[in-house]
């Protein structure tokens, strides 16, 4: 069927600055668009700059996950689990998926508290962060 495509489509503007060394990248990369898009948006760092919101953000999903976990863990207590095979994978994925985006981004925040004053990396506007 034209036009109906099997996975959502994710967009996002840029200048015509930022868009010109992405393209560079892509090409400098030999992937396709898709390609270089997924990848760097999966597997790159991520340089974290502190913001409540963001914190609060963070500290929702984790108390969702909470919330969801202590439910089925009651289920699996009482041996009555109404979550099916498919809702099982859904949420395993989901809690990996928001688990993995939290660790990347204390890891991209670890400049906070590692090493000595003296040995103290730089902070994310101070150009230690790694380039995509």
């Amino acid at each position: 069927m034209s036009g109906v495509h099997k996975h959502p489509t994710i967009s996002f503007r840029v200048s015509d600055r930022e868009r010109e060394m992405i393209e560079a990248k892509i090409l400098a990369s030999g992937m396709q668009k898709k390609d270089y898009f997924v990848r760097s948006c999966i597997y790159n760092r991520i340089c974290v700059v502190g913001k409540k919101e963001v914190i609060y953000q963070l500290v929702e999903e984790l108390q969702n996950m909470q919330t969801n976990i202590s439910e089925l863990v009651r289920q699996l207590e009482q041996q009555d689990v109404t979550l099916t095979d498919e809702g099982l994978e859904d949420m395993r994925n989901d809690c990996m998926d928001m688990l993995q985006a939290i660790i990347s981004m204390l890891d991209g925040a670890k400049y906070l508290w590692q090493g000595t004053k003296e040995e103290k990396e730089k902070s994310p506007n101070s150009g230690n962060c790694q380039d995509l």
